[in-house]
């Protein structure tokens, strides 16, 4: 497994490239802290696309629930983030949030990116 942490300036680009090779593909959200716990905010539901808006400094995990209704789950004031990648592409992403958050984004299928 290879860990890598990106940049704030370059979150905005890698999400967008994430979210147009994204295909057919299952997350689960877990959000942990020393405050709140760790807890499932999604299990294993379609991903459709994630986004990183620099100007209200949020990102956006937008997925498609079971039942076929649209899931939202907002990160607000991202501090770091971090990859982990397999030799098939990304297996998970976890982003920490301003409260210390762990917010991390696990991919059923590992997402190979197309270089930029």
């Amino acid at each position: 497994m290879n860990t890598k942490t990106l940049d704030k300036a370059t979150w905005e680009d890698y999400f967008n490239r994430f979210s147009k090779a994204l295909g057919a593909c299952l997350t689960e959200i877990e959000v942990a802290g020393l405050d709140i716990g760790d807890q499932i905010e999604a299990e294993w539901i379609t991903l459709t696309g994630i986004s990183f808006d620099p100007k209200d400094d949020i990102v956006t995990v937008d997925m498609v629930s079971k039942d076929d209704r649209n899931v939202e789950h907002l990160i607000h004031k991202p501090a770091e983030l971090v990859l982990q990648e397999g030799t098939e592409g990304v297996n998970s992403i976890t982003i920490v949030d301003a409260d210390n958050h762990k917010q991390i984004i696990h991919l059923k299928k590992p997402l190979l990116l197309p270089a930029p």
